[in-house]
């Protein structure tokens, strides 16, 4: 016996320039019928969260599938699965397509070549799921609009929620953060990390989806922001608080990556702050609890 519910949609052309629109959302659970082998030209997330069976790729090889997991299935990549009959699965399903799926792919988001991916906890992906199924209720009028942006947070969780990146990759991240700004090469902070510049980019890839130079450059630019926005020190001194001891590649830089140069991004966003701004995140419900660095 198996229980389902599934809705389906047709966003218009509008809607996919959005980015990524959801096609279908589905609640399934039980010794659910064998899906395929079937081709699909679009791509589908089912979350397994709790259970097992199979999965079959187009070579004919099989993989066993164990909750908590994620299962891709991406356009034109023939696929064959079921949960075991005995026991059954419970899964949640989301079908989706759009550009940004390439983009989302390049970033190591969505993975075509991982068509099982083990989760270490499903529960962050099926509240996405959860919240797509509220609004596909009939006649909701931001139903395309709200399930779209839904898919966007889901791929996040199921970033997040992979087994593998836990817990190394987010103390590479983690002190790769903590010493960003200061003048260090790729090769010094692999050795800091008794690593191989190979190994630190493999890493940084799968926990971040971008290489360790991007990772690092992204954290000083938004530290080179706040220094511009927040206080009135030279280029120069900004430049050398994240870890540039030229200032005119640092501007260089800065213009190319963010499209101003610093004294133009300066004059925008410049709001300074007595004591500079905080690290400590305030509660947006409570403006008055924003402190400044110096408040315990």
């Amino acid at each position: 016996m198996y229980q389902t519910w599934m809705r389906f949609f047709s966003p218009a052309p509008a809607h996919h320039r959005l980015g990524l629109v959801c096609l279908g959302v589905g609640l399934q659970h039980g010794a659910l019928p064998v899906v395929g082998p079937r081709t699909l030209d679009h791509h589908v997330a089912v979350v397994i969260s709790s259970g097992g069976g199979w999965y079959r790729a187009a070579d004919g090889r099989r993989t066993a599938v164990t909750a908590p997991a994620l299962l891709w299935l991406t356009p034109g990549v023939p696929h064959h699965y079921a949960p075991d009959p005995g026991t059954g699965w419970d899964e949640g399903f989301v079908d989706f397509a759009g550009p940004a799926a390439a983009t989302y792919t390049e970033l190591g988001y969505i993975e075509p070549e991982r068509p099982v991916v083990p989760l270490s906890d499903a529960s962050g992906p099926r509240a996405v799921v959860a919240r797509i199924v509220r609004a596909a209720r009939r006649g909701n009028p931001l139903l395309e609009v709200e399930t779209g942006a839904a898919v966007h947070e889901l791929l996040v969780a199921l970033r997040r929620a992979r087994a593998d990146l836990a817990p190394d990759g987010d103390q590479v991240l983690e002190a790769l953060a903590r010493d960003a700004c200061t003048p260090m090469s790729v090769a010094d902070h692999a050795r800091v990390h008794g690593m191989t510049p190979a190994e630190l980019r493999g890493a940084v890839r799968r926990a971040a989806g971008c290489s360790p130079k991007d990772y690092l450059l992204g954290i000083r630019l938004a530290r080179a922001k706040e220094l511009l926005a927040a206080t009135e020190l030279p280029v120069a001194a900004v430049a050398r608080r994240v870890g540039y001891d030229d200032p005119a590649y640092f501007s260089r830089l800065f213009a190319r990556r963010v499209g101003l140069a610093p004294v133009r991004f300066r004059a925008q966003q410049g709001r300074v702050v007595p004591g500079g701004w905080s690290d400590r995140v305030p509660d947006p419900a409570d403006p008055a609890m924003i402190h400044s660095p110096d408040t315990p």
